[in-house]
């Protein structure tokens, strides 16, 4: 495929934070390749690419976290070979993680100002650090008590602290990587209207996004990485989604859902009046090899009806059948036991040992499975770990790499591997491609559409409206811990799902399962 060349310059507008050919290459693998790309003030810049096509490596170099090999930083016409965190600092270069930076212990205030406390005397001046936090917020028009502990407010609430963390440090270029992946679509609008607040003062707004309508309503420019080279610069106006996503996987996506095969009249899975701290009285019938979708707003009870099948939360009534059989779901392992296994919405805290080799964490779950006489047969258990990266299809130098240095889209393969070795017969995903590039998104795909030909069946929350309408066979819809509507395939419609997911919704439901 050609690359494609980088966009044209805008008139009138010098480049203030640019790199001139640079270079990354770690053992096994050039991470990046004579990249050149610049960042213009007022402007929202997204940044592209599958996992593993170098963005995560550019921005580290960019905030100083990682040197380049080869190639240069320009600022303002001075040019860098490297930057130190404090040079990056210097100059203005503030990047909020997807794990933010925040000590939740701590307020607001003393967040904001953490290694910069306003003091009077020896002491730490926290009356003047919440009035000065209280006035950068109403400057950019966002409405937060600086005197709440971090750990008191949600997800966008500290993503807005971050930013007024950056704001009161002066910073020019704010690189947001996957800012929206935890948020709700209410949060995402305020987000994005802070974005505009800041690209009017004159902010240079880096974005790394794997949402492509995000990309077409925010940003400015657009540039694409792979396999660690620039291969698309444009403005977004001259861009398509099929194009983007073509230079970012260097190949068509014409379909991107598999088709669906269709209902069985078998019934695998029947719950009944399923209760927990978050769920009221949810019923619901799972065919083999259907992929059940499960809608909600944040707080509407959908990870919490997971985990409750998992034997993750207690159960305080109601009953779980499994090929007719009454199941006693009181710990993960008895679920396991009985064939339900949960890729949680959180895979590096829940659903890996990202300090283990790839193999053993495929085969975690199942090490009984690969033991003779309480030793574990490696030989078999690499063979099976082989097969298993095979089958999935994903990339990973070998089967002892640890699995915290592989892609996002990689680790996901890893969870899915671990419970294919299990062989269970529902798989509940919960966020299963959140924060997965869109090539690795149909990699999933595909492979959910291969565990339900083999008969298994899967129950698939999701906050992406087309992911669910493209992939599922049947979508029930939560609202306030109850199934508020269940719709057959031929009745799916975006705006009819959406109402019987906010009518009459109750904020004051959970807040972290959801």
């Amino acid at each position: 495929m050609a690359v494609d060349a980088p966009g044209p310059q805008c008139e009138g507008i010098a480049a203030m934070l640019s790199t001139h050919e640079i270079s990354k290459a770690f053992p096994g693998v050039v991470a990046l390749n004579r990249v050149s790309v610049d960042f213009r003030p007022g402007e929202v810049h997204a940044l592209l690419g599958e996992n593993g096509a170098g963005k995560s490596t550019l921005i580290k170099i960019l905030s100083g976290a990682q040197s380049a090999d080869s190639g240069t930083i320009e600022v303002d016409g001075t040019l860098f070979h490297h930057l130190l965190p404090r040079t990056a600092f210097d100059i203005g270069v503030a990047t909020i993680y997807q794990e933010f930076n925040l000590i939740p212990e701590l307020s607001v205030a003393e967040n904001i100002f953490f290694g910069r406390e306003m003091r009077k005397g020896l002491f730490v001046d926290k009356r003047s650090m919440q009035t000065q936090a209280r006035r950068l917020c109403d400057q950019i028009g966002v409405s937060i008590d600086p005197g709440l502990p971090v750990k008191q407010i949600g997800v966008a609430q500290q993503q807005i602290v971050e930013i007024v963390k950056a704001v009161s440090r002066a910073s020019r270029y704010l690189i947001m990587d996957e800012p929206t992946a935890p948020l709700t679509n209410s949060e995402i609008d305020l987000l994005f209207r802070l974005i505009r607040r800041l690209k009017h003062r004159g902010v240079s707004i880096v974005l790394i996004t794997h949402r492509l309508e995000e990309v077409f309503e925010i940003s400015d420019r657009v540039s694409v990485l792979r396999d660690g080279n620039y291969v698309l610069g444009s403005p977004i106006a001259e861009v398509t989604p099929d194009r983007l996503i073509a230079s970012m996987v260097g190949r068509e996506l014409s379909v991107q859902y598999p088709e669906p095969v269709g209902l069985t009249a078998e019934i695998l899975l029947r719950v009944t009046g399923l209760r927990g701290r978050f769920v009221s009285d949810v019923s619901f019938e799972l065919h083999r090899g259907e992929i059940l979708g499960v809608a909600g707003l944040v707080g509407s009870g959908r990870t919490s009806m997971a985990r409750l099948l998992f034997g993750a939360d207690p159960l305080y009534g109601g009953t779980v059948e499994l090929n007719g059989k009454r199941l006693d779901l009181h710990s993960p392992a008895a679920a396991v036991a009985n064939g339900i296994g949960l890729l949680p919405e959180d895979r590096k805290e829940q659903g890996l040992i990202l300090g283990f080799p790839t193999a053993r964490n495929i085969t975690f779950s199942s090490l009984r499975s690969f033991s003779r006489a309480g030793f574990v047969d490696v030989k078999r258990e690499r063979s099976h770990c082989l097969r298993s990266i095979e089958k999935t299809r994903m990339k990973a130098p070998s089967i002892d790499t640890a699995t915290r240095t592989l892609s996002g889209g990689n680790q996901q393969k890893v969870v899915l591997a671990k419970w294919l070795t299990t062989q269970c017969e529902v798989l509940i995903f919960d966020e299963p491609t959140r924060g997965i590039d869109v090539g690795a998104k149909a990699e999933i795909y595909r492979l959910l559409r291969t565990l339900t030909a083999s008969g298994t069946s899967v129950i698939m929350i999701s906050s992406e409206m087309p992911e669910l309408i493209g992939m599922a066979d049947r979508i029930v819809v939560m609202r306030s811990g109850r199934i508020s509507g269940s719709l057959e395939r031929s009745e799916f419609d975006q705006q009819r799902i959406l109402a019987l997911a906010s009518t009459s919704f109750d904020s004051n439901m959970e807040n972290h399962h959801a």
